[in-house]
């Protein structure tokens, strides 16, 4: 019999149940507390009480859980997560932190109704799993997909947080219309140098002004107090996309020109 993989452990936002064989997010929470702690204080001074967010790709709910309890009783947060395992996790952790107003969805977000595929993942062993993308050819488990648009009737709309591994611009496109009637802002992460030009095409011709947030994983003022920094230098690659009308002053974020642009490719 597979010996258990879940374990309970204390963190920044509660207690959590985490894969201690995902060799990213489990492990880091485990060993610091905490995961890119930088994300989650930017989610803090997005996030408003009575705000709407929809969180695309939500994995165990290390981001749902600040964003959650930052929009307050009045807000609500949707969840999609597409792996069954890490969605029950999702609802576990959300569970044991009392959070009531969010909504889950064992589901893909994109720009079609067609189900995906997860591919064949063994949980008892070592894997990022935060960072398995989905196609329609694998081998493995089946899960719905929808176009945001066609799924949820939103009556507001201030953040969408998307986090899909490659499908970044299937998302946006089958949210398109939500986007451009609400104008959310858009937490995107582009970490994908063969498809970032055509997402920051897609991001600008919907009137958005685009700046790079790189947070790292590792913060040395962790919770835990641990010094070692077993991620080195890595850090996420993510966008913040604000609406050209948005009154939004931002400090110390640096503005994308132009869609040719991507900080992976000056290490290259």
């Amino acid at each position: 019999m597979n010996q258990a993989f879940n374990v309970l452990t204390q963190t920044k936002n509660g207690v959590m149940l985490v894969n201690k064989n995902d060799t990213f997010i489990g492990k880091s929470l485990i060993k610091y507390g905490e995961i890119s702690d930088a994300e989650n204080q930017l989610y803090l001074q997005l996030c408003n009480e009575g705000d709407v967010v929809v969180e695309a790709g939500a994995n165990i709910g290390v981001h749902s859980l600040t964003i959650a309890k930052a929009l307050g009783s009045s807000g609500i947060l949707y969840c999609y997560e597409p792996q069954r395992i890490v969605f029950q996790t999702l609802n576990a952790n959300l569970a044991l932190n009392s959070i009531t107003n969010t909504i889950t969805y064992h589901s893909a977000l994109g720009n079609s109704n067609t189900p995906l595929v997860i591919p064949e993942l063994t949980y008892h062993d070592n894997n990022n799993f935060g960072g398995v993308s989905l196609s329609e050819k694998n081998k493995g488990e089946k899960v719905s997909q929808f176009k945001l648009d066609e799924h949820l009737h939103l009556k507001k709309f201030n953040l969408f947080k998307i986090d899909v591994e490659g499908m970044e611009i299937e998302t946006i496109l089958g949210a398109k219309a939500s986007i451009q009637k609400y104008k959310p802002i858009l937490y995107c992460e582009n970490d994908r140098i063969e498809k970032s030009q055509e997402l920051i095409e897609l991001i600008f011709s919907l009137g958005y002004k685009i700046f790079w947030h790189l947070p790292p994983l590792f913060n040395p003022n962790n919770i835990n107090n641990i010094h070692e920094n077993i991620f080195k230098n890595l850090v996420s690659v993510n966008m913040l996309c604000i609406p050209h009308e948005a009154r939004i002053q931002l400090k110390n974020f640096v503005e994308v020109k132009s869609s040719s642009e991507h900080p992976m490719r000056k290490e290259q």
